[in-house]
C-alpha cells in the first residue's frame, strides 16, 4: 500500500463519444481533453451516463484506455 499522499484530482472535458464497450454495454468509451494541458486528450472509458461537454473528474490521468474495433 501506498504511504505518500495522492495527487490531486484533474478535470477533464467530454469532447467525443466513441462508443459503448463492456460485456453488456455498460460503460461508455469518450475521448477527453484535460483542462489543465489544453492541447492533451486521451480516451477513457466511463461508467454511467455521460455525453458531450461534460466535465469528469479523473483520479488517475495518465492511463488510457485502449481503442474499440
Amino acid at each position: 500500500m501506498e504511504t505518500g499522499k495522492a495527487a490531486p484530482p484533474k478535470y477533464a472535458k467530454v469532447t467525443k463519444v466513441l462508443g459503448r464497450t463492456g460485456s453488456r454495454g455498460g460503460v461508455t468509451q469518450v475521448r477527453v481533453e484535460i483542462l489543465e494541458d489544453g492541447n492533451r486528450s486521451i480516451i477513457r472509458n466511463v461508467k454511467g451516463p455521460v455525453r458531450e461537454h461534460d466535465i469528469l473528474t479523473l483520479l488517475e490521468s495518465e492511463r488510457e484506455a485502449r481503442r474499440l474495433r
